[in-house]
Order: C-alpha cells, then structure tokens, then sequence
C-alpha cells in the first residue's frame, strides 16, 4: 500500500513537471492592445501564451513601460504592434526586428490624417495626437487586414499548424464580416446625425458607417469640469449634436450633466483595454446596438 501510495505520488510529480515544462516550452507573443490579443488568441489557440502587459486601467497608447516590462517584451517569441503611431513607448525602446511584426502594415494607405491636439491623461504625462488616428481595428475590414498580417506571422514562424491558423483566420473574418454587416444595416438611420465623442478614438469607425463625429478631450471615465461642459454646449449648439459616446463609463452626474444639454448618452469602449468578460466583437455589436437605439429611444 505505502509503495503504491509512493509510486501515485512520483506519477502525479511527473505529470505536473511535465505541464509546467510544456508551458514553458510555448511561444510567447506580446501585443500592445487587447484587440490584437484577442485576434491572437483566436487564431493560435493553445499553441502560444498571448500577453498583453499593460495594467488594467492605464491606457495602452500611452502606457510606459518599464525595464523589467521592455525585457520580457523583448524576449517574447513573437512581438505584434498596431502601427500608426499606437503605443508611443515602441518608438523609444529597440525590439528585435526578427520578431516585431507590424499588423497594419498593409493598409497604410488607409490611414486617417488627425489635426495636431496635446494634452495629458493623469499619470502619463504630455502628449499628442498629431499625425494619425491609430485605433484601426474599429473598422472591422482593417481588422480583417490586420489578424491576416497576425496570421502570416504565426504562420512564417511555425508557432501552430498552418491548418488550425488557417481554419481558425476563415472563422474570425466570417465573425468580423457579419458584424460590420450588421453595423451597417444598424447605423444607416445614423447618417447625418451629429455626434460628439468624448475622445478621438472612432475616426475608422466613423468613416467605415459613414458616421459625423466631433471629438472632445476629456478623461476616461472622468467628470467634466465646468469648463468642458461649457466647451461642450457652444460645441452642441454649433454642430446641433444629439448623442455623445464616452469611451469608458463615467459616474452618473457626467451623464445628467450631458443630458440637461439635451445629449443620448452612449457608452462605447473601444477595446483598447479588456472590458469585463465581453470579448471586443460583442462590445462592438452592443455599442453598434446603444448607438442604433439612442435615436430610436
């Protein structure tokens, strides 16, 4: 009985050493937003361990990265950045050309000009939107382009057999096509209804439904002050805007203060960060859902 107690015991340290050893063995991809971990995760399955290592509640385009988060971004099997200009610390560190890959590579020529506009968001310091609109992946045909950009990456690199990348790539792009689908059947009603985001963060958006959008630059999730509440309604009266989008949900008194200008509060994430347990295509078919029905309402 005691030996065969000793030989369970020296299986089950077996199995474990083996697991932890197999977890180890896999690749490590790095991603600069949730999004591109999302596709990621998606399209490699359990072949690879996908991190996204900004902290929750800090926002990714201008995360700062340590020296202990630049070592383990620099040693991941494979890195994958956004491009056009998202995450501001890549410019400032070096990464391994062989294993950065730049998902948006390919559809440069779609990129949105933005106007020059510097500010801050609480910790992380100073800084700028000028040269491009970098949340691509809110215009689903760019999100498309850019988990095909993922896909070859995990392909060239072996990091999962080309069959499950490729059967998995075919189920993404079915899910992002019937979703842009949708939205575009949802926000028809929308064209030429002024909108104010609380953010410059939905210019593919925008573009891809057609949509009027002017946008402001208030805090995630903060109370506006009485300054920008007094901006807002000289920018209400200009534009004759009837809904306002706000990228993270604000306390309740933001919203009362919106609506007394006569605004349909939406709350839309961009999925820049994890938000709950949604995946991004689901918080994308309910914020295309609040948007539609904010008029209908």
């Amino acid at each position: 009985m005691i030996r065969l107690l000793k030989l369970n015991v020296a299986v089950g340290l077996l199995l474990l050493s083996a697991g932890a050893s197999l977890a180890q063995d896999r690749p490590r991809i790095v991603t600069v937003n949730y999004a591109l971990q999302y596709f990621a995760e998606r399209l490699v399955g359990e072949a690879a361990e996908v991190e996204f290592p900004v902290p929750q509640g800090v926002d990714p385009s201008f995360w700062r990265p340590s020296i202990a988060d630049i070592s383990e971004i620099q040693s991941a099997d494979l890195i994958l950045l956004n491009g056009a200009g998202f995450a501001t610390w890549v410019d400032r560190v070096t990464l391994p050309r062989s294993k950065t890959v730049n998902t948006s590579a390919a559809i440069e020529d779609q990129f949105i000009v933005t106007e020059s506009i510097t500010h801050s968001h609480g910790d992380g310091g100073e800084h700028s939107h000028e040269g491009l609109a970098t949340y691509t992946w809110l215009d689903p045909t760019l999100a498309m382009a850019q988990a095909d950009a993922i896909a070859s990456a995990l392909t060239s690199r072996q990091i999962a057999p080309v069959e499950d990348i490729e059967t998995q790539l075919e189920a993404l792009r079915a899910d992002l096509t019937v979703l842009d689908t949708e939205a575009k059947a949802a926000l028809a009603t929308l064209q030429g209804v002024a909108i104010i985001a609380t953010h410059p963060r939905y210019q593919y958006y925008a573009r891809r439904y057609d949509l009027t959008v002017s946008s402001l630059e208030w805090e995630a999730g903060a109370i506006p002050t009485e300054a920008q509440l007094a901006n807002l309604e000289v920018l209400v009266r200009d534009t004759e805007a009837q809904i306002i989008v706000w990228e993270a949900e604000p306390p309740i008194e933001a919203f009362e203060a919106t609506a007394a200008l006569g605004l349909r509060n939406v709350v839309f994430p961009p999925f820049a960060n994890a938000v709950g347990d949604k995946n991004p295509l689901q918080t994308f078919s309910d914020a295309v859902s609040a948007l539609s029905n904010a008029m209908a309402n």
